[in-house]
Protein backbone atom coordinates (compact mmCIF):
# COMPACT_ATOMS: atom_id res chain seq x y z
CA UNK A 1 0.00 0.00 0.00
CA UNK A 2 1.15 3.64 -0.85
CA UNK A 3 0.77 4.70 2.78
CA UNK A 4 3.14 2.81 3.95
CA UNK A 5 6.24 3.91 1.42
CA UNK A 6 8.58 5.85 3.80
CA UNK A 7 8.68 9.69 3.88
CA UNK A 8 12.43 11.08 3.31
CA UNK A 9 11.53 13.71 5.98
CA UNK A 10 9.83 13.13 9.73
CA UNK A 11 6.31 14.29 10.68
CA UNK A 12 4.76 15.03 14.32
CA UNK A 13 2.48 13.54 13.34
CA UNK A 14 2.63 10.24 11.16
CA UNK A 15 -1.05 9.64 10.87
CA UNK A 16 -0.71 12.44 7.89
CA UNK A 17 1.85 10.51 5.79
CA UNK A 18 -1.58 9.39 4.01
CA UNK A 19 -0.95 8.26 0.38
CA UNK A 20 -4.27 6.80 -0.56
CA UNK A 21 -7.37 8.41 -1.60
CA UNK A 22 -9.70 9.61 1.26
CA UNK A 23 -13.25 7.68 0.13
CA UNK A 24 -15.86 7.33 2.97
CA UNK A 25 -13.53 7.79 5.80
CA UNK A 26 -11.20 4.72 4.00
CA UNK A 27 -8.13 4.48 2.33
CA UNK A 28 -9.12 3.63 -0.53
CA UNK A 29 -6.52 2.37 -4.06
CA UNK A 30 -7.57 3.22 -7.65
CA UNK A 31 -9.65 0.81 -8.83
CA UNK A 32 -6.79 -0.12 -11.52
CA UNK A 33 -4.02 -0.27 -8.64
CA UNK A 34 -1.98 1.99 -10.89
CA UNK A 35 0.12 4.53 -8.91
CA UNK A 36 1.88 7.43 -9.94
CA UNK A 37 4.84 9.35 -8.83
CA UNK A 38 4.93 12.73 -6.43
CA UNK A 39 8.18 14.72 -7.05
CA UNK A 40 10.19 17.00 -4.97
CA UNK A 41 10.95 19.88 -7.14
CA UNK A 42 13.73 21.00 -5.10
CA UNK A 43 15.60 17.70 -6.14
CA UNK A 44 13.89 16.39 -8.30
CA UNK A 45 13.62 13.09 -6.22
CA UNK A 46 10.40 11.13 -6.07
CA UNK A 47 9.17 11.29 -2.27
CA UNK A 48 5.40 9.37 -2.47
CA UNK A 49 3.13 7.69 -5.02
CA UNK A 50 -0.51 8.37 -4.54
CA UNK A 51 -3.30 6.37 -6.42
CA UNK A 52 -4.19 7.06 -10.24
CA UNK A 53 -7.44 7.27 -10.60
CA UNK A 54 -9.94 7.30 -13.76
CA UNK A 55 -13.44 7.45 -14.26
CA UNK A 56 -14.64 3.96 -13.03
CA UNK A 57 -13.52 5.65 -9.52
CA UNK A 58 -15.59 8.63 -9.36
CA UNK A 59 -18.88 6.91 -8.93
CA UNK A 60 -18.13 5.53 -5.39
CA UNK A 61 -16.74 8.52 -4.08
CA UNK A 62 -19.78 10.88 -5.52
CA UNK A 63 -22.25 7.87 -3.41
CA UNK A 64 -20.21 8.30 -0.35
CA UNK A 65 -20.46 12.24 -0.44
CA UNK A 66 -24.10 11.96 -1.43
CA UNK A 67 -25.26 9.77 1.08
CA UNK A 68 -22.94 12.18 3.33
CA UNK A 69 -24.65 15.18 2.21
CA UNK A 70 -27.99 13.60 3.37
CA UNK A 71 -26.40 13.99 6.95
CA UNK A 72 -24.62 17.27 6.75
CA UNK A 73 -27.42 19.44 4.58
CA UNK A 74 -29.71 18.43 8.37
CA UNK A 75 -27.10 19.60 10.83
CA UNK A 76 -27.86 23.13 12.70
CA UNK A 77 -25.98 26.12 11.79
CA UNK A 78 -24.03 25.87 15.19
CA UNK A 79 -23.18 21.88 14.33
CA UNK A 80 -21.53 22.94 11.31
CA UNK A 81 -19.66 25.72 13.16
CA UNK A 82 -18.62 23.98 15.77
CA UNK A 83 -17.17 21.02 13.61
CA UNK A 84 -15.23 23.52 10.77
CA UNK A 85 -14.10 24.87 14.28
CA UNK A 86 -12.68 21.40 15.35
CA UNK A 87 -11.15 21.02 11.87
CA UNK A 88 -9.89 24.82 11.83
CA UNK A 89 -7.79 23.90 15.19
CA UNK A 90 -6.29 20.47 14.21
CA UNK A 91 -5.07 22.08 11.11
CA UNK A 92 -3.50 25.11 13.10
CA UNK A 93 -1.91 22.57 15.15
CA UNK A 94 -0.46 20.43 12.40
CA UNK A 95 0.91 23.27 11.01
CA UNK A 96 4.47 21.86 10.88
CA UNK A 97 3.75 18.80 9.18
CA UNK A 98 1.57 20.59 6.92
CA UNK A 99 4.27 23.42 6.03
CA UNK A 100 6.72 20.18 5.22
CA UNK A 101 4.69 18.25 3.35
CA UNK A 102 3.89 21.69 1.13
CA UNK A 103 7.52 22.29 0.76
CA UNK A 104 8.28 19.09 -1.34
CA UNK A 105 5.31 19.29 -3.03
CA UNK A 106 6.00 22.91 -4.21
CA UNK A 107 9.19 23.84 -3.77
CA UNK A 108 8.49 26.78 -2.02
CA UNK A 109 10.83 27.72 0.87
CA UNK A 110 9.45 26.48 5.11
CA UNK A 111 8.77 30.04 5.47
CA UNK A 112 6.32 30.47 2.66
CA UNK A 113 5.23 27.19 3.64
CA UNK A 114 3.81 28.22 7.16
CA UNK A 115 2.43 31.46 5.63
CA UNK A 116 0.76 29.79 3.21
CA UNK A 117 -0.69 27.71 6.18
CA UNK A 118 -1.82 30.85 8.05
CA UNK A 119 -3.21 32.33 5.09
CA UNK A 120 -5.12 28.90 3.99
CA UNK A 121 -6.80 28.78 8.21
CA UNK A 122 -8.15 32.56 7.97
CA UNK A 123 -10.60 30.62 5.44
CA UNK A 124 -11.76 28.03 8.06
CA UNK A 125 -11.95 30.61 10.98
CA UNK A 126 -13.93 32.93 8.77
CA UNK A 127 -16.18 30.45 7.52
CA UNK A 128 -16.72 29.44 10.66
CA UNK A 129 -18.65 32.63 11.49
CA UNK A 130 -20.33 32.22 8.21
CA UNK A 131 -21.98 29.27 9.04
CA UNK A 132 -24.75 31.07 11.13
CA UNK A 133 -24.98 33.94 9.20
CA UNK A 134 -26.91 32.23 6.08
CA UNK A 135 -30.20 33.75 6.21
CA UNK A 136 -33.54 33.84 4.38
CA UNK A 137 -35.84 37.14 4.47
CA UNK A 138 -40.03 37.61 4.82
CA UNK A 139 -41.58 39.81 2.07
CA UNK A 140 -44.86 41.95 2.11
CA UNK A 141 -46.18 41.04 -1.42
CA UNK A 142 -48.43 43.54 -3.44
CA UNK A 143 -51.52 40.96 -3.35
CA UNK A 144 -53.33 41.98 -0.33
CA UNK A 145 -53.20 38.61 2.37
CA UNK A 146 -49.88 37.08 0.95
CA UNK A 147 -46.34 36.79 2.23
CA UNK A 148 -43.02 36.17 0.85
CA UNK A 149 -40.17 33.84 1.82
CA UNK A 150 -37.09 33.08 1.04
CA UNK A 151 -34.54 30.64 2.46
CA UNK A 152 -31.21 29.38 1.48
CA UNK A 153 -30.29 25.54 0.89
CA UNK A 154 -26.77 23.63 0.57
CA UNK A 155 -26.89 22.83 -3.25
CA UNK A 156 -25.43 19.38 -3.10
CA UNK A 157 -22.75 17.35 -3.74
CA UNK A 158 -19.54 19.93 -4.94
CA UNK A 159 -16.17 19.13 -6.67
CA UNK A 160 -12.89 21.19 -6.18
CA UNK A 161 -10.67 20.82 -8.94
CA UNK A 162 -7.21 22.51 -7.08
CA UNK A 163 -4.18 23.83 -8.57
CA UNK A 164 -0.73 23.15 -7.54
CA UNK A 165 0.27 26.63 -6.83
CA UNK A 166 -1.40 27.35 -3.50
CA UNK A 167 -2.62 23.79 -2.63
CA UNK A 168 -3.79 24.28 0.88
CA UNK A 169 -5.02 27.48 0.61
CA UNK A 170 -7.41 26.92 -1.95
CA UNK A 171 -8.27 23.19 -1.20
CA UNK A 172 -9.41 25.31 2.36
CA UNK A 173 -10.82 28.32 0.53
CA UNK A 174 -13.20 25.61 -1.10
CA UNK A 175 -14.31 23.00 1.54
CA UNK A 176 -14.42 25.96 4.30
CA UNK A 177 -17.24 27.53 2.26
CA UNK A 178 -18.65 24.12 1.29
CA UNK A 179 -19.03 22.26 4.28
CA UNK A 180 -20.38 25.89 6.58
CA UNK A 181 -23.14 26.02 3.64
CA UNK A 182 -23.89 22.11 4.88
CA UNK A 183 -22.76 20.96 1.00
CA UNK A 184 -20.16 17.87 0.83
CA UNK A 185 -16.96 17.84 -1.28
CA UNK A 186 -14.73 15.98 -3.51
CA UNK A 187 -11.59 17.28 -3.87
CA UNK A 188 -9.00 16.39 -7.05
CA UNK A 189 -5.67 17.62 -6.41
CA UNK A 190 -3.29 18.69 -8.50
CA UNK A 191 -0.74 15.75 -9.86
CA UNK A 192 2.15 17.71 -8.19
CA UNK A 193 0.78 18.01 -5.01
CA UNK A 194 -1.76 15.40 -3.61
CA UNK A 195 -0.38 14.87 -0.22
CA UNK A 196 -1.62 18.03 1.17
CA UNK A 197 -5.04 17.47 0.50
CA UNK A 198 -5.09 14.00 1.70
CA UNK A 199 -3.68 15.18 5.47
CA UNK A 200 -6.26 17.79 4.84
CA UNK A 201 -9.17 15.19 4.67
CA UNK A 202 -7.47 12.99 7.18
CA UNK A 203 -8.05 15.58 9.57
CA UNK A 204 -11.24 16.04 8.51
CA UNK A 205 -12.44 12.78 9.77
CA UNK A 206 -11.23 13.70 12.95
CA UNK A 207 -12.59 16.64 13.33
CA UNK A 208 -15.95 14.25 13.23
CA UNK A 209 -17.36 14.86 9.79
CA UNK A 210 -19.80 12.75 8.36
CA UNK A 211 -17.64 9.72 6.34
CA UNK A 212 -17.45 11.00 2.61
CA UNK A 213 -18.18 14.76 3.86
CA UNK A 214 -14.86 15.55 2.47
CA UNK A 215 -13.56 12.57 -0.77
CA UNK A 216 -10.52 13.15 -2.16
CA UNK A 217 -9.38 11.75 -5.38
CA UNK A 218 -5.72 12.13 -6.78
CA UNK A 219 -4.67 11.17 -10.30
CA UNK A 220 -1.57 11.36 -12.64
CA UNK A 221 -1.16 14.33 -14.87
CA UNK A 222 -2.10 11.86 -18.04
CA UNK A 223 -5.79 10.93 -15.65
CA UNK A 224 -6.30 15.01 -14.69
CA UNK A 225 -8.86 15.00 -18.25
CA UNK A 226 -10.62 12.03 -17.74
CA UNK A 227 -11.43 12.27 -13.86
CA UNK A 228 -12.20 15.89 -13.81
CA UNK A 229 -14.45 15.57 -16.87
CA UNK A 230 -16.21 12.19 -14.81
CA UNK A 231 -16.65 14.41 -11.53
CA UNK A 232 -18.11 17.19 -14.14
CA UNK A 233 -20.38 15.25 -15.68
CA UNK A 234 -21.60 12.78 -12.96
CA UNK A 235 -25.29 13.94 -12.33
CA UNK A 236 -25.37 13.91 -8.41
CA UNK A 237 -22.51 16.33 -8.53
CA UNK A 238 -24.54 19.76 -8.48
CA UNK A 239 -21.71 22.32 -8.05
CA UNK A 240 -18.10 22.56 -9.22
CA UNK A 241 -15.14 24.96 -8.20
CA UNK A 242 -12.05 25.33 -10.14
CA UNK A 243 -9.29 27.19 -9.97
CA UNK A 244 -6.89 27.29 -13.15
CA UNK A 245 -5.78 28.33 -16.51
CA UNK A 246 -8.51 30.21 -18.59
CA UNK A 247 -7.81 27.61 -21.34
CA UNK A 248 -8.94 24.77 -18.93
CA UNK A 249 -11.75 27.09 -17.49
CA UNK A 250 -13.45 27.32 -20.74
CA UNK A 251 -13.42 23.20 -21.03
CA UNK A 252 -14.79 22.87 -17.23
CA UNK A 253 -17.25 25.80 -18.31
CA UNK A 254 -18.65 23.53 -21.17
CA UNK A 255 -18.70 20.05 -19.36
CA UNK A 256 -20.75 21.72 -16.31
CA UNK A 257 -23.14 23.61 -18.57
CA UNK A 258 -24.65 20.74 -20.47
CA UNK A 259 -26.37 19.74 -17.00
CA UNK A 260 -26.50 23.62 -16.02
CA UNK A 261 -24.31 23.02 -12.62
CA UNK A 262 -23.31 25.97 -10.37
CA UNK A 263 -19.82 26.83 -10.98
CA UNK A 264 -17.53 29.04 -9.76
CA UNK A 265 -13.98 29.54 -11.68
CA UNK A 266 -10.77 31.33 -10.79
CA UNK A 267 -8.59 32.10 -13.55
CA UNK A 268 -5.52 33.07 -15.43
CA UNK A 269 -4.36 36.67 -14.74
CA UNK A 270 -2.36 38.90 -16.36
CA UNK A 271 -1.98 41.28 -13.65
CA UNK A 272 -1.09 45.17 -13.91
CA UNK A 273 1.47 46.59 -10.94
CA UNK A 274 1.08 50.44 -11.90
CA UNK A 275 3.39 52.69 -10.13
CA UNK A 276 2.92 56.84 -10.39
CA UNK A 277 5.73 59.30 -9.57
CA UNK A 278 4.16 60.52 -6.34
CA UNK A 279 4.24 57.30 -5.26
CA UNK A 280 6.01 56.19 -1.94
CA UNK A 281 8.79 54.38 -4.09
CA UNK A 282 10.38 52.54 -1.16
CA UNK A 283 7.08 51.29 -0.38
CA UNK A 284 6.23 50.27 -3.79
CA UNK A 285 9.03 48.40 -4.67
CA UNK A 286 8.96 46.24 -1.02
CA UNK A 287 5.50 45.14 -1.97
CA UNK A 288 6.21 44.60 -5.45
CA UNK A 289 9.00 42.20 -4.56
CA UNK A 290 7.24 40.57 -2.27
CA UNK A 291 4.45 39.54 -4.42
CA UNK A 292 6.10 38.58 -7.15
CA UNK A 293 8.77 36.34 -5.73
CA UNK A 294 6.76 34.70 -3.46
CA UNK A 295 6.92 30.90 -4.84
CA UNK A 296 9.28 31.84 -7.58
CA UNK A 297 6.84 34.00 -9.58
CA UNK A 298 3.78 31.33 -9.10
CA UNK A 299 0.60 32.77 -8.47
CA UNK A 300 -2.33 34.06 -10.26
CA UNK A 301 -2.48 37.05 -8.79
CA UNK A 302 1.51 38.13 -9.14
CA UNK A 303 2.56 41.77 -10.93
CA UNK A 304 2.71 40.46 -14.26
CA UNK A 305 3.09 43.58 -16.43
CA UNK A 306 4.88 46.46 -14.33
CA UNK A 307 4.16 49.76 -15.36
CA UNK A 308 6.29 52.59 -13.54
CA UNK A 309 5.93 56.60 -14.47
CA UNK A 310 8.95 57.55 -17.16
CA UNK A 311 10.18 60.72 -14.65
CA UNK A 312 11.09 57.53 -11.65
CA UNK A 313 11.44 54.87 -14.01
CA UNK A 314 15.15 54.54 -14.03
CA UNK A 315 15.55 55.00 -10.03
CA UNK A 316 12.40 52.44 -9.46
CA UNK A 317 14.33 50.20 -11.73
CA UNK A 318 17.74 50.10 -10.02
CA UNK A 319 16.20 49.96 -6.90
CA UNK A 320 14.30 46.61 -7.86
CA UNK A 321 17.78 45.33 -8.52
CA UNK A 322 19.24 46.68 -5.61
CA UNK A 323 16.14 45.40 -3.32
CA UNK A 324 16.09 42.29 -4.97
CA UNK A 325 20.12 40.84 -4.45
CA UNK A 326 18.71 39.71 -0.87
CA UNK A 327 17.15 36.65 -2.86
CA UNK A 328 19.19 33.07 -1.84
CA UNK A 329 18.26 29.68 -4.20
CA UNK A 330 17.90 26.52 -2.48
CA UNK A 331 15.72 23.37 -1.24
CA UNK A 332 12.60 24.97 0.28
CA UNK A 333 13.77 23.03 3.63
CA UNK A 334 17.71 24.53 3.52
CA UNK A 335 18.05 27.20 5.83
CA UNK A 336 18.34 31.01 4.48
CA UNK A 337 16.28 29.39 1.17
CA UNK A 338 14.24 32.82 0.31
CA UNK A 339 13.38 31.71 -3.55
CA UNK A 340 12.98 28.02 -4.20
CA UNK A 341 12.27 26.39 -7.36
CA UNK A 342 9.81 26.46 -10.10
CA UNK A 343 7.06 22.94 -9.75
CA UNK A 344 7.24 21.60 -12.98
CA UNK A 345 9.98 21.40 -15.09
CA UNK A 346 7.70 21.97 -18.50
CA UNK A 347 7.29 25.77 -16.22
CA UNK A 348 11.21 26.06 -16.92
CA UNK A 349 10.85 25.96 -20.96
CA UNK A 350 8.27 28.55 -21.12
CA UNK A 351 9.87 30.54 -18.72
CA UNK A 352 12.96 30.36 -20.72
CA UNK A 353 11.35 30.86 -23.76
CA UNK A 354 9.34 34.25 -22.41
CA UNK A 355 13.00 35.70 -21.65
CA UNK A 356 14.49 34.69 -25.04
CA UNK A 357 11.43 36.42 -27.04
CA UNK A 358 11.18 39.74 -24.78
CA UNK A 359 15.16 40.60 -25.58
CA UNK A 360 14.53 39.64 -29.48
CA UNK A 361 11.89 42.28 -28.57
CA UNK A 362 14.17 45.17 -27.19
CA UNK A 363 13.60 44.08 -23.68
CA UNK A 364 17.30 44.61 -21.76
CA UNK A 365 17.96 42.28 -19.03
CA UNK A 366 19.27 43.89 -15.45
CA UNK A 367 20.18 40.84 -13.84
CA UNK A 368 19.41 36.98 -14.07
CA UNK A 369 20.21 34.50 -17.05
CA UNK A 370 16.73 33.59 -18.13
CA UNK A 371 18.28 30.03 -18.14
CA UNK A 372 18.28 27.02 -15.96
CA UNK A 373 19.96 26.57 -13.15
CA UNK A 374 21.59 24.84 -10.23
CA UNK A 375 22.04 26.23 -7.12
CA UNK A 376 25.84 25.41 -5.42
CA UNK A 377 23.59 23.65 -2.27
CA UNK A 378 21.22 21.55 -4.42
CA UNK A 379 22.91 18.30 -5.63
CA UNK A 380 20.14 16.45 -7.02
CA UNK A 381 18.53 18.15 -10.79
CA UNK A 382 15.62 20.52 -8.73
CA UNK A 383 13.67 22.93 -11.51
CA UNK A 384 15.50 26.52 -10.56
CA UNK A 385 16.00 29.66 -12.35
CA UNK A 386 17.48 32.38 -10.90
CA UNK A 387 15.57 35.91 -10.04
CA UNK A 388 15.70 37.48 -13.67
CA UNK A 389 14.85 41.46 -14.26
CA UNK A 390 14.46 42.98 -17.54
CA UNK A 391 13.58 46.88 -18.38
CA UNK A 392 11.56 48.23 -21.22
CA UNK A 393 9.61 45.22 -21.74
CA UNK A 394 7.43 45.70 -25.16
CA UNK A 395 3.58 45.58 -24.69
CA UNK A 396 3.78 42.64 -27.73
CA UNK A 397 6.15 40.31 -25.63
CA UNK A 398 5.29 37.02 -25.01
CA UNK A 399 5.55 37.52 -20.97
CA UNK A 400 2.99 40.70 -21.30
CA UNK A 401 0.33 38.74 -22.78
CA UNK A 402 0.46 35.81 -20.74
CA UNK A 403 0.24 34.52 -17.57
CA UNK A 404 4.69 34.10 -16.62
CA UNK A 405 4.70 31.42 -13.90
CA UNK A 406 8.52 31.88 -13.02
CA UNK A 407 10.98 34.40 -11.35
CA UNK A 408 11.24 36.88 -14.07
CA UNK A 409 10.41 40.45 -13.56
CA UNK A 410 9.66 42.92 -16.61
CA UNK A 411 9.49 46.56 -16.17
CA UNK A 412 7.78 48.73 -19.06
CA UNK A 413 7.81 53.08 -18.64
CA UNK A 414 4.46 55.34 -19.40
CA UNK A 415 3.89 58.85 -19.37
CA UNK A 416 0.25 59.14 -18.79
CA UNK A 417 -3.14 57.93 -16.46
CA UNK A 418 -5.10 58.03 -19.74
CA UNK A 419 -2.09 55.64 -21.21
CA UNK A 420 -1.53 53.13 -18.49
CA UNK A 421 -5.21 52.46 -18.08
CA UNK A 422 -5.52 51.48 -21.79
CA UNK A 423 -2.41 49.99 -22.00
CA UNK A 424 -3.58 47.91 -18.21
CA UNK A 425 -6.89 46.77 -20.04
CA UNK A 426 -5.31 45.97 -23.36
CA UNK A 427 -6.12 42.09 -22.27
CA UNK A 428 -8.65 39.41 -22.07
CA UNK A 429 -7.89 38.45 -18.02
CA UNK A 430 -9.16 40.59 -15.63
CA UNK A 431 -8.43 39.40 -11.94
CA UNK A 432 -6.51 41.76 -10.06
CA UNK A 433 -4.48 45.06 -10.34
CA UNK A 434 -1.94 47.27 -7.86
CA UNK A 435 -2.06 51.04 -8.12
CA UNK A 436 0.46 52.95 -6.09
CA UNK A 437 -0.16 56.63 -5.72
CA UNK A 438 -0.08 59.40 -2.92
CA UNK A 439 -3.22 61.06 -5.01
CA UNK A 440 -6.37 59.48 -3.61
CA UNK A 441 -8.54 61.38 -6.70
CA UNK A 442 -6.66 59.12 -8.65
CA UNK A 443 -6.63 56.03 -7.18
CA UNK A 444 -10.11 56.30 -6.96
CA UNK A 445 -10.21 57.21 -10.30
CA UNK A 446 -8.33 53.54 -11.03
CA UNK A 447 -10.07 52.00 -8.94
CA UNK A 448 -13.13 52.31 -10.76
CA UNK A 449 -11.39 52.62 -15.16
CA UNK A 450 -9.32 49.38 -14.15
CA UNK A 451 -11.10 45.72 -15.64
CA UNK A 452 -10.14 43.69 -12.52
CA UNK A 453 -12.70 41.94 -10.30
CA UNK A 454 -9.87 43.19 -7.22
CA UNK A 455 -7.92 45.91 -7.34
CA UNK A 456 -4.70 46.56 -4.52
CA UNK A 457 -4.70 50.54 -4.02
CA UNK A 458 -1.07 51.26 -2.20
CA UNK A 459 -1.25 47.61 -1.67
CA UNK A 460 -0.06 44.54 -2.92
CA UNK A 461 -0.84 41.74 -1.13
CA UNK A 462 -5.19 42.34 -1.55
CA UNK A 463 -6.22 38.49 -0.57
CA UNK A 464 -7.94 38.00 2.66
CA UNK A 465 -11.05 35.84 3.92
CA UNK A 466 -13.56 39.07 4.71
CA UNK A 467 -13.21 40.17 0.99
CA UNK A 468 -14.43 38.81 -1.91
CA UNK A 469 -12.33 37.59 -3.89
CA UNK A 470 -12.41 36.30 -7.93
CA UNK A 471 -11.90 38.05 -11.56
CA UNK A 472 -13.63 39.50 -14.18
CA UNK A 473 -13.54 39.23 -18.03
CA UNK A 474 -11.93 35.78 -18.90
CA UNK A 475 -10.28 35.35 -15.71
CA UNK A 476 -13.05 33.89 -14.04
CA UNK A 477 -16.82 33.92 -12.53
CA UNK A 478 -18.53 34.13 -8.85
CA UNK A 479 -15.98 34.59 -5.41
CA UNK A 480 -14.86 32.34 -3.05
CA UNK A 481 -14.27 34.74 0.04
CA UNK A 482 -16.22 37.76 1.65
CA UNK A 483 -19.20 38.45 3.54
CA UNK A 484 -22.20 36.06 2.49
CA UNK A 485 -20.99 35.83 -1.49
CA UNK A 486 -18.59 33.10 -1.06
CA UNK A 487 -21.22 31.08 0.87
CA UNK A 488 -23.82 31.71 -1.70
CA UNK A 489 -21.93 30.27 -4.44
CA UNK A 490 -22.90 26.92 -2.33
CA UNK A 491 -26.54 27.73 -1.84
CA UNK A 492 -29.78 27.73 -3.83
CA UNK A 493 -32.49 30.19 -3.09
CA UNK A 494 -35.71 28.79 -2.40
CA UNK A 495 -39.26 31.21 -2.30
CA UNK A 496 -42.43 30.09 -0.71
CA UNK A 497 -45.72 32.59 -0.71
CA UNK A 498 -47.88 32.14 2.04
CA UNK A 499 -51.79 33.33 2.35
CA UNK A 500 -52.79 34.53 5.22
CA UNK A 501 -56.40 34.80 6.65
CA UNK A 502 -57.54 37.51 8.63
CA UNK A 503 -55.08 39.96 7.69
Amino acid sequence: MGAQMPFPFQLANDELKQLDCVVHGQSVEAKSGKRFEVVDPGNGNVWATCPDCREEDVAAAVQSSHDAFQVLSKWTPRQRATTLLKWHELIVAAREDVAKILVHETGKPLAEALGEVDYATTFTWWFVGEAERIEGTSITTSTPGRRGITIKRPVGVCAALVPWNFPIALTLRKASAALAAGCTMIVKPSPETPVSALALAKLAKKAGYPDGALNVLTTSLEGTPALAKALCLHPLVKKVTFTGSTRVGKIISGLCATQLKKLTMELGGNCPFIVFDDANITDAVAQLLALKWRHAGQACVTANRVYVQRSIYDKFAQAVVESSSYLKMGHGMAEGTTLGPVTTPRSLDRAEAMVQDAVARGATILTGSGKRTQPDSVVSNGYFMGPVILKDVPDDATMSQEEIFAPILGLSVFDTEAEVIQRANNTSMGLTSYVFSKNVDRLWRMFEALETGMIGLNTGNNSSAEVPFGGIKESGQGKESGKNVAIDEFMVTKSGTLTVEGL
